[in-house]
């Protein structure tokens, strides 16, 4: 392990687990409705989500653009849901553990083994997720410290954000590696002078390569 790598700091939603885009086919077959019909793509067709394009232009928050989504989405099931918790409790409620990405839990194993910590950074885990999920995700047994904005009401790219990690594994900001897929966190990390990666996530086991690189793996 380097001398400046001591700590992997990772996102949630996008790093840890799939996106909702790519599970568009098993999403679609949980709710009953025809293939094609979750025609939205995000950062897989980004020309052809116009909604997904006003997020990262920062007319609308990413909070905004997946309750949007999950709003319209509870309306072709005949269901009227309030936000996001809905969509994901019922297309992932049951085993979450499928959507986890194993790059990621790979890449938690080898940092663990490697003798460095481990934290996750989140603006909405159990907001989004539900607080029962975490009982049936083994692998968050091995994270050190879980700092979730549904609690703190503190969101990345918020400086205090980033500070929570570093006073809660009691490491500096420059031995700590960040990874996210969305840029405006990455770069509050950068400013708050952490490592970062900016996840891909249509190239994950690269953007995990590129992190373990920090830890000499």
């Amino acid at each position: 392990m380097s001398d400046t790598a001591r700590a992997l700091v990772l996102d949630f939603g996008g790093v840890v687990s799939r996106t909702i885009f790519e599970t568009q086919p098993d999403n679609e077959r949980a709710l009953g409705l025809a293939p094609g019909t979750l025609n939205w793509r995000g950062p897989f067709d980004p020309t052809g989500d116009a909604l997904w394009r006003a997020m990262q232009d920062g007319e609308i928050s990413e909070r905004d653009y997946y309750y949007t989504r999950a709003q319209e989405t509870g309306r072709l099931v005949g269901e009227d849901w309030t936000g996001l918790p809905q969509f994901l409790q019922r297309i992932r409620g049951a085993d979450p553990q499928t959507a986890i990405r194993p790059e990621a839990i790979a890449a938690i194993a080898a940092v663990r083994n490697a003798g460095a910590k481990l934290a996750i950074l989140s603006n909405e885990l159990d907001l989004f997720y539900g607080p029962d999920f975490r009982g049936k995700l083994p692998f968050l047994a091995d994270i050190d410290l879980i700092v979730d904005a549904t609690y703190t009401g503190i969101l990345k790219p918020d400086p205090r954000a980033y500070a929570f990690v570093t006073d809660g594994l009691t490491l500096a900001a420059r031995d700590c590696v960040f990874v996210d897929d969305q840029i405006k966190n990455v770069r509050g990390a950068q400013s708050a002078c952490f490592h970062t990666i900016h996840f891909d996530v249509t190239r994950p086991a690269e953007s995990y390569r590129a992190a373990l690189k920090h830890f000499g793996l």
